[in-house]
């Protein structure tokens, strides 16, 4: 039986300590749910390179994605933090910031001023929705939550928007830099690195999945104070997933629902199963 998986939460800067207490919420919620889910889970705060080397899974918060990045420059990180989403392709999930962090391309940013660390063939465009002050919050349908089977329709998710990103463009699939991106005016780009082996290169997907979208019209009455329900219309990609990385624009952990956590720690359960 697979035992011992180590969940860190990069706790440089954002809201770490709420992503670590939603964590221990889904995972003793799917242990009720289900007794075979009795796997001992460890979570922990990741500011050291060996911290991270402990993990099997890490998720980026929401926070301050130029700050985070300054700060694991300084740290050390960065190029840690890159081998493990791009080299050794563990699941990595990341929120708001942590979206923008793993996207390989980030527009809206001078040249210099802020560092990637890829993993996502997207384009994001920062701060999409205004500043602070037009944060919302919005009942958002997400169908990936049923798709493991393990519960019945699952009812909205109240997902919190600060000053959040959003998906404006789904890249071609590249095993080097992206090219064409790193040509934009205003947009920096993750650099490239390749998976360490077969295993690894298992992880990794060639196309980008979106998990969820909302409408742009819903956003702004949203951010406008107005009642709304979300259109299930094309409209901004706010979830996608690429192989071994999750990416959401908005703050999960900012709520007190851990459906999301409870979903992805399957999905790490399931990865690091396919690895052993």
């Amino acid at each position: 039986m697979m035992t011992g998986i180590t969940v860190g939460v990069l706790a440089l800067q954002g809201a770490f300590i709420e992503h670590i207490q939603l964590l221990k919420k889904a995972a003793a919620r799917l242990a009720e749910e289900n007794p075979s889910f009795d796997d001992h889970w460890e979570f922990i705060e990741v500011r050291t390179p060996p911290e991270l080397e402990r993990c099997d899974a890490l998720i980026l918060p929401g926070g301050e994605s130029t700050t985070m990045s300054l700060v694991a420059a300084r740290s050390n990180m960065l190029e840690p933090l890159r081998d493990f989403v791009k080299v050794h392709r563990k699941p990595t999930w990341g929120t708001c910031a942590g979206l923008i962090l793993l996207s390989e391309s980030a527009n809206r940013t001078k040249k210099g001023g802020q560092e990637l660390i890829g993993g996502l063939d997207v384009r994001v465009n920062r701060n999409h929705f205004g500043r602070q002050t037009e944060s919302f919050q919005v009942p958002l349908e997400l169908p990936f939550l049923n798709s493991d089977g393990q519960r019945g329709e699952e009812p909205s998710y109240p997902a919190v928007f600060i000053r959040a990103p959003v998906v404006e463009k789904i890249l071609p699939h590249h095993q080097g830099i992206q090219v064409e991106e790193n040509e934009r005016d205003e947009t920096v780009v993750a650099p490239s690195r390749q998976a360490k082996d077969q295993s690894a290169r298992a992880m990794m997907e060639d196309h980008v999945q979106v998990l969820a979208t909302l409408s742009g019209r819903a956003a702004r009455l949203a951010s406008e104070g107005k009642n709304i329900n979300a259109e299930k219309e094309t409209g901004d990609i706010v979830a996608v997933r690429q192989g071994n990385v999750f990416g959401t624009s908005f703050h999960p952990e900012l709520t007190d629902d851990a459906r999301i956590h409870s979903w992805w720690l399957r999905q790490v359960k399931d990865a690091v199963g396919k690895r052993t």
